[in-house]
């Protein structure tokens, strides 16, 4: 494999924003981007975003129809640093945990686990019911990384753009990518009055 490949999976929950912008902090990096939108996604890009369908495939470097079940993601033997689903609907998830692939974003995400790859869930909801937290259970046991979009007000966010980022960047975290310019505390970030050593 010449270059490293990452699955980007946008689903229907709120917080388009999340795998766009992960599509664009990934672009001038060495990473091979397969992205794959569902059907509900395309409709929360127009509810939340400017963004048009052609210029958000243009962010990728491959992009896989979701019914494409045939699709290079839906074989262990393409090889990938595993998946990034953002933002992951609890319809998602519960397909993932289930093992019921019924388009190329489960199927993908199916295989990613199988051959242990890293499968990274930044899962859309709130207020969480009993079935919610057992699905995520189960799937932290198969292997996946449940990862709420969860501010870091720590690191004193001045636009939502950059809340989105520090998500962003700390998901890509996960599969060993370093973006930037991202904020880490011990790093970049102190506590007030205390000056790095």
């Amino acid at each position: 494999m010449t270059r490293r490949r990452l699955i980007i999976a946008i689903t229907g929950a709120t917080g388009f924003v999340y795998g766009a912008r992960a599509l664009e902090l990934l672009r001038p990096l060495d990473i091979e981007t397969h992205l794959v939108v569902s059907k509900s996604a395309e409709l929360t890009r127009r509810y939340e975003t400017g963004i048009s369908r052609e210029q958000l495939f243009e962010m990728a470097d491959e992009v896989h129809p979701v019914g494409d079940i045939g699709a290079s993601l839906a074989s262990g033997s393409f090889r990938t640093l595993g998946m990034l689903v953002a933002p992951c609907s609890v319809k998602t998830m519960s397909e993932i945990a289930a093992g019921t692939t019924t388009n190329l974003v489960s199927r993908a995400a199916d295989v990613v686990l199988k051959e242990r790859r890293r499968l990274v869930l930044m899962l859309r909801e709130t207020p969480l019911h009993l079935g919610h937290l057992r699905t995520m259970t189960t799937l932290t046991e198969m292997g996946a990384i449940l990862f709420p979009p969860v501010p870091a007000f720590y690191a004193r966010p001045a636009t939502l753009e950059e809340m989105v980022d520090h998500s962003v960047a700390r998901a890509l975290d996960l599969f060993d990518i370093e973006i930037d310019g991202m904020p880490r505390w011990g790093e970049n970030l102190h506590p007030p009055g205390k000056a790095p050593a």
